[in-house]
């Protein structure tokens, strides 16, 4: 081994800050790059098929759905883009914000919290140590039949979609947590861009949520039904999520599809999104779901949409309306409401 000069441990700590500097910035190329091409990114909902998708679904419910235009007024293409490709719409201030909020989130979301992310599998794994018990009745081998693919496939999305609409209800009902979640509500148009308009705390929630049921979900059938067992996928993501994704990107449009009255108790829909999304107080917390509205029905939250297009006003519904048009606030103002609600519950105890 090489003697360690005076001169060398001098050098150490320079060279350990140039290669730490070196490799984040080599990071944050990345996840730049990877943002700004997020529709060659299969698991994006921002992925090209998907974008072609909206575009021809929300021109569909413009001539023939729950979307078209009211009678008299003209069906044509430039008649659907005055109303949804408008610049009012996709250069609003609030619009705005949401594509300079999505490229630096793009890069600042991965990098903070990348040390706090976690699969499904890391869960099932975790289980799967903690369990003391017998094996159960797991088969061996890594073969699976149709079936029991097919089921597993099933589950996973259901469990996916349960431990979403879990991790948004706490968003909501939480105090602490809906000062971050704020953030989504704030925005005042909607377009496919307000989808990532999210705080990283809302992000991690978000994450969090869908691993943990998940990975229970994998680890109860890795246990007792088979060892080998996955879902099916199509182009490297989960099938049905791939199908949900068509769509999903009307959630946050100006385009009011509903699913019929039927429908509508067991899916949600784009409308029953942006009765979400919706700044009147009878809408505030409803439909928190993302595929299946069997959770709002249980949960009593469920406020079903109607065929008819609405005429909804976006936003929190208060008087900050409007004043959430800055990356620094949307950051920030967070934790600043957050230290208020902690010093107003502080002062309440003593009093």
């Amino acid at each position: 081994m090489l003697p360690v000069t005076v001169e060398h441990a001098a050098q150490t700590p320079s060279i350990f800050l140039e290669s730490a500097y070196f490799n984040f910035v080599l990071k944050a190329v990345y996840h730049a790059t990877k943002t700004v091409l997020a529709f060659l990114q299969r698991d994006s909902v921002l992925y090209w098929p998907f974008l072609i998708s909206t575009l021809a679904i929300a021109w569909l419910a413009w001539r023939v759905g729950s979307a078209a235009p009211d009678p008299g007024t003209k069906s044509s293409w430039r008649a659907f883009s005055r109303s949804h490709l408008s610049r009012e719409l996709w250069w609003h201030p609030s619009a705005r914000l949401d594509y300079r909020f999505y490229v630096i989130n793009g890069v600042v979301f991965p990098l903070l919290a990348a040390p706090f992310l976690f699969g499904e599998q890391v869960v099932a794994n975790i289980l799967n140590s903690l369990s003391t018990t017998a094996p159960g009745l797991a088969a061996a081998g890594t073969s699976t039949g149709v079936v029991i693919t097919l089921v597993f496939t099933v589950v996973f999305f259901v469990a996916y979609d349960l431990g979403r609409f879990l991790a948004h209800s706490l968003l909501h009902d939480v105090g602490i947590l809906w000062e971050f979640h704020k953030v989504h509500h704030s925005a005042e148009v909607l377009t496919p861009m307000t989808t990532f308009r999210a705080h990283p705390v809302d992000l991690l929630v978000m994450a969090w949520g869908g691993a943990l049921v998940t990975g229970l979900a994998t680890w109860l059938f890795h246990r007792f039904v088979h060892s080998g067992i996955t879902f099916y996928t199509f182009l490297g993501l989960h099938v049905m999520i791939w199908v949900f994704s068509l769509i999903g990107n009307l959630r946050h449009s100006q385009v009011w599809l509903s699913y019929g009255k039927t429908l509508n108790y067991w899916l949600i829909s784009p409308a029953h999104h942006q009765l979400h999304h919706s700044a009147e107080p009878r809408h505030h917390g409803c439909n928190r779901g993302f595929e299946l509205a069997i959770w709002d029905r249980m949960y009593g939250t469920l406020c079903v949409p109607t065929d008819v297009p609405g005429r909804l006003q976006f936003g929190l519904g208060d008087d900050t309306d409007g004043r959430w048009r800055s990356v620094g606030r949307l950051y920030l103002w967070p934790f600043r409401l957050l230290a208020k609600r902690v010093q107003g519950a502080l002062q309440a105890r003593r009093a």
